[in-house]
């Protein structure tokens, strides 16, 4: 086990720098909301915090219809391999006369 291959986040040190270096990223750009000036086109841009709430609403609202999306677009478990044409031989005959009769894989 001396040998295994270290990699770059197998060390805790390493994961805590990327993080400080992110919330050091969060924290630039919440200072510099204050001091750039942005061109909006409607007043409520304006408001303090708008562009975090709107990004948080925005991915509340795509997990609710994901979810919603998910009950009549959601599968068996066995659903592809219900038509599984190695399963029943019958079926892979019918399938190669459909074809030409040529078997490619015999």
């Amino acid at each position: 086990m001396e040998n295994e291959k270290k990699y770059i986040f197998d060390n805790p040190k390493n994961i805590k720098r990327v993080l400080y270096f992110l919330y050091a990223c969060c924290a630039i750009l919440f200072l510099l909301d204050f001091v750039i000036h942005r061109h909006i086109a409607h007043s409520w841009e304006n408001l303090w915090g708008f562009y975090p709430v709107y990004g948080f609403v925005g991915c509340v609202i795509l997990v609710v219809v994901a979810k919603w999306m998910r009950t009549f677009l959601m599968r068996s478990e066995g659903y592809y391999d219900n038509d599984d044409p190695n399963k029943d031989p019958d079926i892979k005959e019918t399938q190669n006369k459909a074809l030409g009769g040529h078997d490619v894989d015999a």
